[in-house]
């Protein structure tokens, strides 16, 4: 264990977060998701729920401030305007410990499939509210 990071962030994560580019996506996805074959890197953290580890990687990770779109999640099946609950802890968690402007976009569930396939890492958490997916992507820190 380090000083400072949530235990959450284990050594194959915490690799990933490092090792992710800007502009690079990765997915904190329900265990709904079909997350071994939509992956390339397959990080598995089943003990934890999706606001737990969002908290904790929101902790290190900085989102990316240029482009639209930069925090993604599920649209509900057949009725795209209805948000559930877990959209609104995802809300909560960017406006509480994101950067300012980050927030949550909605796109059709196979868009998010698609673009989850080019993501650098999938990390399958326990969560098991529908629509507990999100995607971030990894932006800079100034000098």
């Amino acid at each position: 264990m380090l000083i400072g990071l949530d235990p959450l962030l284990g050594p194959d994560l915490l690799q990933a977060l490092r090792a992710m580019g800007h502009g690079d996506d990765i997915v904190l996805a329900d265990a709904n998701f079909p997350a071994q074959s939509v992956a390339r890197r397959l990080i598995r953290c089943d003990d934890c729920d999706l606001p737990r580890l969002l908290a904790a990687v929101l902790k290190v990770l900085p989102i990316d401030q240029v482009e639209p779109a930069a925090v993604v999640g599920m649209e509900v099946v057949g009725d795209a305007g209805r948000r559930e609950p877990v959209h609104d802890d995802i809300a909560r968690l960017l406006a509480t410990q994101a950067q300012p402007g980050a927030s949550l976009e909605l796109i059709e569930r196979h868009a998010f499939y698609a673009r989850a396939r080019d993501a650098f890492a999938v990390v399958a958490t326990g969560e098991r509210r529908f629509y507990g997916n999100v995607m971030l992507r990894k932006g800079t820190i100034a000098p």
